[in-house]
């Protein structure tokens, strides 16, 4: 594969796409959480080289990567040496089928995460949980319906 590697449009349906700037480990999370859902897998990857434009230390990091879970691609990259990482005030929702899903994923998210809110009843759904994984990444996990007034 070259370093060099054109996106057709039909891998990037629907326009708007998250894209996911990870700190040297995305392929680790993309393998991870393509594992969670169904109808997930990494699409594409690009990886740096050992003369590409990563520089130093960047050889086999991911220079460009499309990813699907649950059908839904997103785009991911490895980046170095920003005063900046991921932040919850930017989440992926997941409204989860059963309780038993939502527990597997909120147990699995939570390997090396922190809880931003626990699994519990608050009252707007049935059982919700609010997760930052291992990766930074913010997953708002949810069961039942929601409801508002």
């Amino acid at each position: 594969m070259s370093a060099l590697q054109i996106i057709n449009a039909q891998d990037m349906n629907p326009k708007i796409t998250t894209f996911f700037m990870f700190d040297g480990d995305a392929e680790e999370a993309m393998t991870f959480y393509t594992s969670l859902f169904d109808d997930s897998k990494i699409v594409r990857i690009n990886k740096y080289g050992t003369d590409g434009p990563g520089g130093p230390g960047a050889e086999g990091t991911v220079q460009h990567a499309i990813f699907s879970l649950n059908g839904k691609k997103y785009m991911a990259i490895d980046s170095f040496g920003h005063q900046f990482t991921f932040t919850p005030s930017m989440s992926l929702f997941v409204q989860c089928e059963t309780e038993e899903e939502l527990e597997t994923l909120y147990e699995k998210l939570m390997e090396g995460g922190t809880a931003a809110m626990p699994l519990a009843n608050y009252g707007f759904s049935t059982k919700f949980g609010w997760v930052q994984d291992r990766f930074g990444v913010s997953w708002q996990l949810n069961y039942g319906q929601l409801y508002f007034e």
